[in-house]
């Protein structure tokens, strides 16, 4: 038996090339994902590794709060003379290393990668320098060091100036060296600039403070000694650590990041192999029953229903475990793609030579593998069941009444489960919400795919009637054949519905919440202009704002400050805006729930409006207190005032007064200005002048009016949206890969039915009609169902979101446009099996058994 089946295999290349492809391209992105993640946290690590060489223990600053912009708060430079105090040391220097600084390019805009930290850094004694320098180190404060990556992407040279802007207004210095460090080539987009202690203070608006304390200890000192020795001497603001504790607390910031981005690109892998398992299903549920004969004259022969499973199985794991193995080469390979494509998203992730875990050899090669087995199993079984006598009859079924009545029954008990189990995974009533919101939206997808079959025949007619009158035989004879095996249908469609659904959901939401977006900016927003910082997110100088307001025609400037704090000691923290009371009235409308505008101008320093929906979560009532516990650890006891409702969450869950500001570590620092414009002033001549104002001194900033904002938003969303369609996209070529190879074996099934109809006059181009309009009419019945699964999903998703202001909005274009393409898809994967059965010899076809 082991023969037999390793000789089918070898006698079946095509179909065994096209079924293996499905798994080789899912295990593929599963390895390019281990490979490309664990590349990028090694490089970290060395990066890490170099920063902290010769250090032997680390003072910052304890961060009782998570800032939005992941930068720790400074502290009092004071402390490093208390630090100095400590016996064992041999060298104790405060620096500076702060993450919004913004390196000016040769055209104006700020350089590194949209999202990435651009860093200024303090220049430092040799022993705590880890740079290599072409040049040197600057020595006076009109002097800078930058990156090489920075230094050839623009063009800069020793010799050179280059504007840097952070807190401060933007400044102009002499280029004295390009630094690297080590062997590291890339730090992930982002870019630094050096600069003395005093000059990387004042532009990072921290005069007076620094980022961490580095300290050497003496020969025969341990670090935990120094560690332990410093700690008693400090007060518990700040954190002291050995360098390797240090170095394992960053690991931990960025392993997060990492362990999102890798369950990203895992789940989209996942979907690959999912569809991958119905077209293998799919394969060997066809090769099975056109063998069926085949293993009746074997049972009859002697061979028991273990053995005929066995062989079945056998070749399941021969085909498995090689596509697994090729698809785990391909993703070594594939891992430079994913770089690649980051980069073309604007993306630059450090990624030095290539890591290769154990871990990942072996759950690729497993995952493809068990895949593979489990999806042939059911086929292989089956065709155990039927006895070998009726078995050598031609046209047995494997199929019969009960067990496709048990197939429905099961088939709505899985869809009603899957919505269950995505209704309470949504509502976060089962834990965690995110794996019960998949396993939901697997068991309707199973479950829509085994009640398929009953389908077919409605929608075959709906999307086959217009092919018929329009196409005549052919297209008759198409939808005919669609028809004639609905199970086979239904599972090639199946694997494109997975991949469409995924699609069509994402672009339902999408355009709800873009829609949601643009009714809450046109509600909230009632200034003229905003002031924000290019890329959309970092903070601005509070000296734009005084820059501003000197501009003829402007009315008001009102300063905006996004932040979060800790809630009455509950670990999630909440996100709140800072507004100015004396102006916020005239820029900023909240729709009241209880209260009114005037609440917003009398806003006293602990006074407090909340979002109704964390109001009701909290308990909170009007008249009742909590304290907030800011960045900087001081507790303020604020008093409800008022409740709103903000559909788009853009003042987070409460707002309060910037008189406190300064506790949360946001004095110098502003999320937005909002800019009121006198009722007869040219807005054009303004804008022109306030850009022309803003852009000297300051060139991260960009004005914007509502609908520029809008727009930027719709661009960010778009960006994501196309990379969310690029990896969905392999998916789809999987279950397109299922549509070829069904027909390809329809077509081998059918070979003495195609020689009769050539004999009987039908030319090569309708042979070619019939197979490309069946491909169409699976494609569109697989496009239908994902169509309609995908905004049956947007539609459970968005009903939590309903109470937020979630618009549920279908975009009717886009839709269309997916069901257009399935057609172009499947005529393009009906190309080379067309070619194929319209080149069958007629006199070999009609002696074909």
């Amino acid at each position: 038996m082991t023969r037999i089946a390793l000789r089918y295999l070898w006698a079946r290349k095509l179909r065994t090339f096209l079924t293996s492809l499905s798994i080789v391209l899912g295990v593929m992105m599963v390895t390019g994902t281990y490979v490309f993640t664990d590349t990028i946290e090694s490089s970290f690590d060395d990066i890490f590794t170099e920063s902290n060489e010769n250090i032997d223990a680390v003072v910052t600053a304890k961060e009782t709060v998570e800032s939005d912009d992941d930068t720790a708060p400074a502290f009092d430079a004071k402390l490093l003379d208390e630090v100095r105090k400590v016996d064992g040391i041999e060298l104790a220097e405060g620096a500076i290393a702060d993450p919004q600084v913004a390196i000016i390019g040769t055209d104006g805009e700020p350089t590194g990668t949209p999202g990435a930290p651009n860093f200024a850094f303090s220049a430092g004694s040799d022993l705590f320098d880890p740079l290599d320098y072409e040049g040197r180190p600057p020595e006076a404060d009109d002097e800078i060091v930058i990156d090489r990556q920075t230094s050839e992407s623009q063009g800069y040279g020793i010799g050179d100036m280059v504007e840097v802007a952070g807190k401060e207004e933007a400044s102009e210095y002499t280029v004295v060296g390009i630094g690297t460090l080590g062997e590291v080539d890339s730090f992930g987009g982002a870019s630094f600039a050096v600069l003395t202690l005093p000059e990387a203070q004042r532009i990072a608006g921290k005069e007076g403070r620094f980022d961490q304390i580095a300290v050497a200890a003496e020969d025969g000192v341990s670090p935990d000694e120094l560690v332990r020795e410093i700690a008693l001497k400090l007060p518990a603001s700040v954190t002291v650590e050995t360098s390797a504790e240090n170095v394992e607390s960053q690991r931990e910031d960025i392993a997060e990041l990492i362990g999102f981005l890798t369950t990203a690109l895992l789940i989209f892998a996942g979907v690959a192999l999912f569809v991958a398992t119905f077209l293998i299903f799919n394969t060997f549920s066809i090769t099975v029953a056109q063998r069926t004969r085949e293993f009746g004259m074997l049972r009859a022969l002697g061979a028991n229903r273990r053995q005929i499973v066995a062989s079945v199985v056998l070749e399941a794991l021969v085909l498995g475990l090689a596509a697994s193995v090729l698809g785990f080469a391909l993703g070594v390979l594939f891992a430079d793609v994913l770089e690649a494509a980051f980069k073309g998203l604007g993306i630059d992730l450090p990624a030095s030579g290539r890591v290769l875990e154990a871990r990942t050899v072996i759950v690729a090669i497993a995952v493809g593998t068990l895949l593979t087995l489990v999806a042939a199993l059911a086929p292989a079984v089956r065709a155990t069941r039927v006895p070998p006598v009726a078995a050598l009859r031609e046209g047995v079924s494997l199929e019969t009444p009960s067990g496709s009545r048990r197939r429905v029954a099961i088939a709505i008990l899985l869809v009603v489960l899957g919505v269950a189990a995505l209704v309470l995974g949504l509502a976060e009533t089962l834990e965690p919400p995110g794996v019960w919101v998949g396993i939901g939206a697997a068991a309707m997808f199973i479950g829509v795919a085994l009640l398929s079959p009953q389908l077919v025949r409605p929608m075959a007619s709906l999307v086959g009637r217009p092919l018929e009158r329009l196409r005549g035989v052919p297209g008759r004879l198409a939808r005919e054949n669609s028809v004639r095996n609905p199970g086979r249908t239904a599972a090639t469609a199946a694997a494109l519905m997975v991949g469409l659904a995924l699609v069509a959901f994402v672009s339902v939401f999408a355009a709800g919440l873009r829609g949601s977006i643009d009714d809450a900016i046109d509600e909230v927003f009632a200034s003229d202009l905003i002031l924000a910082h290019t890329d959309g997110f970092s903070d601005i100088p509070l000296d734009a704002g005084e820059a501003a307001a000197e501009v003829e025609g402007v009315q008001t400037v009102s300063p905006y400050r996004f932040t979060s704090a800790i809630v009455d000691g509950d670990p999630d923290e909440r996100s709140l805006s800072l507004v100015d009371p004396g102006t916020v009235g005239e820029v900023l409308e909240l729709e009241w729930v209880d209260g009114s505008p005037e609440l917003l101008s009398g806003l006293g320093p602990e006074d407090a409006v909340v979002d109704e929906s964390r109001a009701k979560k909290d308990g909170l009532a009007v008249g009742e207190k909590f304290t907030a516990r800011t960045a900087s650890g001081e507790e303020i006891a604020y008093t409800v005032r008022g409740t709103y409702k903000d559909n788009a969450d853009f003042t987070g869950d409460f707002v309060a007064s910037d008189v406190n500001a300064a506790a949360y570590n946001e004095e110098r620092s502003v999320t937005n200005f909002f800019i009121d414009l006198s009722p007869d002033a040219d807005a054009s001549a303004v804008r022109e002048e306030l850009e022309g104002r803003l852009g000297a001194g300051f060139p991260t900033l960009e004005v914007q009016d509502q609908e520029e904002l809008k727009d930027s938003i719709a661009e960010e969303l778009n960006a994501l949206l196309g990379a969310v369609y690029a990896l969905l996209a392999l998916a789809i070529i999987v279950s397109l890969f299922g549509i070829v190879n069904t027909l390809a074996l329809s077509i081998y099934e059918r070979t003495r039915e195609l020689g009769l109809l050539r004999a009987v006059g039908m030319s090569r181009r309708q042979v070619r009609r019939v197979i490309r309009y069946e491909a169409v009419i699976t494609a569109l019945i697989g496009a239908v169902l994902g169509t309609v699964l995908g905004v049956v999903f947007a539609v459970i998703a968005s009903r939590p979101l309903a109470e937020e202001g979630f618009t549920l909005t279908i975009p009717f274009g886009t839709l269309v446009m997916l069901l257009v393409l399935a057609v172009i898809a499947g005529i393009v994967a009906a190309i080379g099996p067309a070619r194929r059965a319209s080149r069958l010899d007629v006199l070999e076809a009609l002696a074909y058994e």
